[in-house]
């Protein structure tokens, strides 16, 4: 599968001019908007794209083309019932499967991993793997790159043109540490017989195969296995990517046979309008499902009973959305969970035992695992600091994974029953990926903490799927570099201790600015936060301007009033990290350093003053 996030994209419209719309979901349901938020269909009836409004759950075009004024009235962001895109989904698949040789080709759910974690089917991680990718034309689009154009980019060493990082072969040689050299044979470019927009409804898989054995292509080279089975079958058609139809970027099964030779797995992507757009973050997300059986970490919105979307792993893996960081020029590499379950992992460190621990990054032969009391279900921490093939990540440092191969990444709930396959626990406790708030931020991956970072006490937690303490603690995170070090184990350098100091800076809030005023404590008692109380005391007439926030000496921060209130006057409070509440995101920090308390009034006419306030910590 190849999912879109929203991406404004040009659209064909047959008999019309082409139109730009936001696309979102895969190749068995999406729905699109045009650029100011208004929902779309395409009418058959007039060829063209019109608004859409819901009729029983269901999209309707309106027959009012869609690069007009919308009708009066029209709500935007129309989402279909929940049971209208099940429906949809699962109609397409069924199309699809019609294809399939085999039945674990008809697999409904693709985030979750039957075969220990991968999808069921061959598994070509290791040895050489020689693919065909065969380059075809329409008959109204030709291509006008050359075949040695696409040899490069699939096959080329030192390979950078148009900001690739590297050819797909290098990509899948690193992040597979020497274990696959994936290799394509480009033939074509071969024209078809019909014009782009019947392959929209008409797979061209077939068509294009039955071009190359007539220009004298012997399928026995792609048979790396002796088995009659040609392992990796690429299509890429020229233009623009079509996100629609059989024409949006996919893999699937499809049971042709030549003579002794028959076809498996096939993946379909575009060339591309120019040497402009060519990457390799689509034909790298789809060689992981092609060749690997890697399940896509993120969630398909549409399946497993639960129709609710969510993130997954977001931009942090290559079988997530990390295809499309830096437009495919440097996607984000295969995460640490789905390199081990293919075997590309030859040393694993042992987190189980207290000590001090290095991550190195691009070190791909190497897994770092926390075991829980569950086989299945354990912790890895990588390295993800923002070189190498990281280079266009979202956040920079340490990523810690909780796995469990018999999870989903359609689950976003976090259940004991209901939980992600693999999930990344984002360092800032806000859960942003499985709220489906964004893709990943830079506040992600674990970095530059003193104290206690991750356990089971802090937020986000170490805790197992069912609320059990897996005894995993992790602190003493270096900055990010190519080897970061941390600690595991309870010693965290300090011994038991009470600090309390109050301040009175009596500093006047500036009127409608975001950066407001800051009064800061400094700390010298060494250990780690056990308990932490704030005591605030602001005067001001409108308490709903206010937003005050307390940032531990690491960096990391906590709103203790985010505009609540409205009209009333002055904060006079205490925050008390044993009720559940904001403080309890501090407690694990580093005590030592500089607390800071940071007032600011975000809306006009009103301004106030901090007068005092306290922080009280108890370490150990």
């Amino acid at each position: 599968m190849s999912a879109i996030f929203g991406e404004l994209l040009t659209f064909e419209q047959p008999g019309h001019a082409s139109i730009k719309l936001r696309a979102f979901g895969d190749e068995h349901y999406a729905r699109y908007e045009t650029d100011e938020g208004y929902s779309v269909v395409f009418d058959p009836e007039q060829n063209r794209y019109c608004y859409a409004r819901l009729s029983s759950g269901k999209y309707q075009s309106t027959g009012l083309a869609a690069n007009q004024q919308p009708p009066a009235g029209l709500a935007k962001h129309l989402l279909e019932d929940k049971d209208v895109i099940a429906a949809k989904a699962m109609a397409k698949r069924s199309i699809r499967s019609s294809t399939a040789r085999n039945p674990f080709a008809r697999e409904i759910n693709r985030t979750f991993g039957p075969a220990q974690g991968l999808l069921t089917g061959r598994v070509l991680a290791k040895g050489t793997v020689r693919g065909l990718t065969i380059l075809v034309n329409f008959q109204d689009i030709q291509t006008s790159l050359s075949r040695n154009d696409i040899d490069n980019l699939l096959n080329g060493e030192n390979y950078t043109a148009n900001g690739n990082i590297c050819s797909v072969r290098d990509y899948f040689k690193r992040v597979s540490n020497g274990n696959l050299d994936y290799q394509n044979l480009v033939v074509g470019p071969y024209t078809l017989t019909r014009t782009r927009q019947y392959y929209v409804k008409n797979l061209l898989v077939e068509e294009a195969l039955q071009l190359a054995l007539a220009d004298g292509l012997d399928l026995r080279q792609f048979d790396s296995q002796n088995e009659g089975v040609i392992d990796a079958l690429s299509v890429l058609y020229a233009g623009q990517t079509q996100y629609a139809g059989e024409l949006w970027p996919h893999n699937w099964s499809i049971n042709l046979k030549f003579g002794n030779i028959r076809t498996d797995q096939y993946m379909i992507s575009s060339l591309g309008r120019s040497l402009a757009d060519l990457s390799i973050g689509t034909f790298c997300h789809e060689t992981g499902h092609l060749l690997c059986r890697f399940p896509d970490l993120y969630d398909y919105g549409e399946r497993d009973g639960n129709l609710k979307a969510s993130a997954g792993l977001g931009s942090f893996c290559l079988m997530a959305a990390g295809n499309h960081l830096d437009y495919g020029r440097s996607p984000a590499p295969v995460c640490a969970y789905l390199r081990d379950l293919v075997g590309w992992c030859d040393k694993e460190i042992n987190l189980n035992q207290p000590g001090d621990y290095e991550a190195i990054h691009g070190d791909y032969g190497t897994v770092i695992k926390f075991q829980t009391s569950k086989p299945n279900e354990y912790f890895l921490v990588e390295n993800r600091s923002r070189v190498g093939l990281d280079r266009a990540s979202l956040s920079s440092g340490l990523a810690v994974y909780h796995c469990d191969i018999l999870g989903s990444n359609e689950w976003e709930e976090g259940t004991a029953i209901r939980h992600y396959q693999c999930g990344l626990l984002q360092a800032d406790g806000k859960s942003d990926l499985e709220s489906n708030r964004n893709r990943g931020d830079a506040a992600d991956l674990f970095a530059g903490l003193a104290g206690v970072a991750l356990s089971d006490a802090t937020s986000p937690n170490s805790r197992e799927w069912d609320g059990r303490d897996s005894g995993l603690t992790l602190a003493g995170i270096h900055t990010p570099s190519e080897r970061m070090g941390f600690r595991i184990g309870a010693d965290q350098g300090g011994a038991a201790g009470h600090f309390t100091q109050t301040e009175t800076p009596n500093l006047p809030i500036p009127d409608n600015t975001q950066g407001g005023v800051t009064s800061s404590i400094n700390v010298e008692t060494g250990g780690v936060v056990k308990k932490i109380i704030v005591k605030l005391d602001i005067c001001h007439p409108y308490i709903g301007d206010l937003e005050v926030r307390l940032t531990a000496p690491s960096g990391k921060g906590t709103l203790l009033h985010q505009r609540l209130g409205n009209s009333k006057d002055n904060i006079i409070e205490t925050y008390d990290s044993s009720s559940p509440g904001v403080l309890t995101a501090l407690v694990g920090e580093g005590a030592l350093g500089l607390w800071r308390l940071t007032a600011a009034d975000r809306a006009p006419r009103d301004v106030g003053v901090l007068k005092s306030w306290s922080l009280e910590l108890e370490t150990g």
